[in-house]
């Protein structure tokens, strides 16, 4: 379900699943279980960096903003940046199950925030940040007129 909402394709696709969307109170959550044969995982550390975590809040955003447009294929989109991106954990845990929380704070024209946080199953917080990005009508148009 997720390759027909994201522009991803697997391996690419790190969330498992959609949990709840939610456009009146504008938020999205979404889940991964940290499994062995994820593309960033680490057998070194026997998890996923935490830095993947804004990776995580990106792809829950792109399932937001798919159903937020109403559109029938996925729409291309641009990570601007994070602000504050605090991480309480070292790793994902290899086994454990991860909630994904954005929810749109701002919105002017293409440009949006939110405020994304990730809990593990006892509803710890395990990493938060702002994350601000762009979608436009024509993006896949600007990225075929790059290079």
């Amino acid at each position: 379900m997720l390759d027909k909402i994201l522009p991803h394709k697997p391996p690419m696709i790190l969330i498992d699943k959609l949990v709840d969307v939610n456009l009146q109170e504008k938020y999205v959550l979404a889940q991964v279980t940290i499994k062995k044969d994820m593309v960033f995982f680490n057998s070194a550390i026997n998890g996923i960096s935490s830095l993947v975590g804004i990776e995580f809040m990106a792809q829950t955003i792109g399932c937001y903003a798919y159903y937020k447009n109403k559109k029938e294929e996925p729409q291309i989109g641009f990570l601007l940046g994070t602000r504050l991106y605090n991480n309480a954990i070292e790793k994902f845990n290899i086994g454990e199950t991860y909630t994904i929380k954005a929810k749109e704070i701002f919105c002017d024209g293409g440009i949006v925030s939110f405020e994304c946080f990730i809990y593990n199953r006892l509803e710890e917080e395990c990493a938060s940040a702002t994350v601000n990005v762009y979608q436009n009508e024509d993006a896949k148009g600007l990225i075929e007129n790059v290079g």
